[in-house]
């Protein structure tokens, strides 16, 4: 039978969960208009008896509504129960026994956390696959495996390399909050989530049905950030030309730019997006949040003093921006120098999505999950890497986070993961004063918030901007060193600006930038 897996549903009959509910009105209500798909008993704790009057009972309901009921390992409750299948785990009935039992035409899906799991469960007949856990949840705790959307993104290419042609959904601590970023995070250029699958989110809801509705828009809708839609080639000459245009209608719009920022920089990254053109305003209170992301500007999340209360601001302003499509830029300061700053990177990207991530070499490698970074501080320190492998590092990261991946140094490279430059502008000056890489991520911020179709075009635009503004401040007779290079820096970036709004693009002929 043809079966939609868009939402699927896998009970709970735990006080903790279901509370003092019914479960069969429960999936009543779940199943009823544009609701759940695909239903699965999952009860861990009934007698068999039991477990077969409340396969039938829910099997009355699902089939009402032409959705398969599926048993949790159990196949002789299927076979008694007569519904359309089972699901079935690492350590329950195998797959082939379970499918010689219930027949070819029986719903058999199985549960995989490995990329060995996924393929020996495809190869062996499955109908779909389950696979998680994405995230941590509430509703299991023998949970081999977070894999986040880069572990389930690993198993969904090793599915198409492989010409394995099977279902699948995503499990794992799925709702509402993270059901479009995980489809579309862990999607591969040929293959993506066939649906989802949830448990608390709908079980444990006071209106099952609103939920269930709500679950299936989100899964049939690109997520608000998704704005990104070209997949053009962007030559040097398209950026010479594009720039100055960009640059110019930053100015027009004068977006606003919202920093979380760390406080030793607050003032200078104010003075720097008036410079470019911007409104910044420099707010760590995330309770601000959704009244400022509805102003249609951009997010600037900076760990430099991060502590876990402002991590927890900064989760929330993530969200906040995330469910409007407000671009935010990642800047993971000194991510490899502490575990307190490693844990806050791997909290900000398993909680939401970055349209940009930006950060020096210990950063970036510390952002791409390396073991062994160590950072002085929140300098890089020595360079491991060569351009070659900087470039692979960053396409890699920019190609699983489906985002742009920013990693600065004498020479910066950036990635959409199919487009990359190097770009060789900028000034010593730069890292001899505090604050220089993070006000490089307002800039870019700035840019986001008025080109949203292609936001490495953006991304671009910023660091030409700003690095060909330090080199302009650098030459000029006033400036001796770092304490008279930043006003000069400063009046560059107005004169760009200036510059650009007139008409007069010659300073982008100092760009230094090539395909890599």
């Amino acid at each position: 039978m043809a079966v939609d897996y868009s939402l699927y549903l896998v009970t709970d009959n735990t006080p903790a969960i279901l509370g003092q509910k019914d479960l069969v009105q429960v999936v009543k209500e779940a199943v009823e208009g544009v609701g759940v798909t695909i239903v699965q008993l999952r009860d861990k704790t009934s007698e068999t008896a039991e477990l077969v009057r409340i396969a039938k009972d829910l099997h009355k309901v699902t089939r009402q509504h032409n959705v398969p009921l599926v048993i949790n390992d159990r196949v002789d409750v299927a076979l008694a129960a007569g519904v359309e299948g089972v699901h079935v785990g690492q350590d329950d009935m195998d797959l082939a026994t379970a499918r010689k039992l219930l027949g070819k035409d029986a719903i058999i899906g199985v549960s995989a956390n490995t990329i060995e799991e996924a393929e020996a469960a495809a190869r062996g007949g499955a109908d779909y696959l389950g696979i998680g856990a994405l995230y941590s949840t509430q509703t299991k705790n023998n949970i081999k495996n977070i894999m986040g959307t880069s572990g389930a993104q690993k198993i969904l290419e090793h599915l198409v390399a492989n010409d394995l042609d099977v279902k699948t959904v995503c499990i794992g601590g799925i709702n509402a909050a993270t059901a479009q970023r995980t489809i579309y995070q862990s999607a591969t250029p040929s293959k993506s989530f066939d649906g989802i699958a949830v448990v608390s989110a709908i079980i444990a809801a006071e209106d099952p049905r609103a939920v269930a509705s709500h679950l299936r828009h989100l899964v049939a809708t690109p997520p608000p950030f998704a704005t990104s839609t070209t997949t053009a080639p962007l030559s040097r000459a398209d950026i010479l030309s594009r720039v100055p245009a960009l640059v110019k209608r930053l100015a027009e719009k004068k977006p606003l730019c919202h920093n979380m920022t760390n406080l030793v920089v607050q003032n200078f990254a104010a003075n720097v997006a008036l410079a470019v053109g911007a409104s910044p305003i420099m707010s760590n209170n995330s309770l601000e949040a959704a009244d400022l992301a509805a102003l249609g500007g951009a997010l600037v999340i900076n760990m430099g003093t991060t502590t876990p209360g402002i991590r927890e601001e900064h989760l929330r302003a993530l969200a906040a921006y995330n469910a409007v499509g407000g671009p935010t830029l990642l800047d993971p300061v000194g991510a490899g120098a502490t575990e307190q700053r490693r844990q806050g990177v791997k909290a900000l990207l398993a909680a939401g999505y970055f349209d940009v991530i930006k950060g020096n070499e210990g950063e970036i490698r510390t952002v791409s999950g390396a073991s062994g970074v160590k950072q002085h501080g929140v300098d890089s320190g020595a360079s491991n890497l060569s351009i070659d492998q900087r470039a692979r590092l960053v396409k890699q990261i920019a190609a699983r986070e489906r985002n742009i991946v920013l990693m600065t140094g004498s020479t910066d490279v950036v990635s959409d993961g199919r487009r990359t430059f190097t770009i060789e502008n900028g000034h010593e000056f730069l890292g001899d004063i505090t604050g220089s890489g993070c006000t490089l991520g307002t800039t870019i911020a700035s840019f986001l918030a008025v080109e949203r179709e292609d936001k490495l075009l953006a991304t671009v635009a910023g660091i030409l901007m700003y690095e060909i503004a330090a080199e302009r401040a650098a030459q000029k007779p006033a400036v001796n060193g770092p304490g008279t290079f930043v006003p000069a820096f400063i009046d560059e970036l107005y004169a760009i600006r200036q510059e650009s709004s007139k008409g007069q693009n010659e300073w982008i002929q100092a760009a230094k930038i090539q395909e890599a």
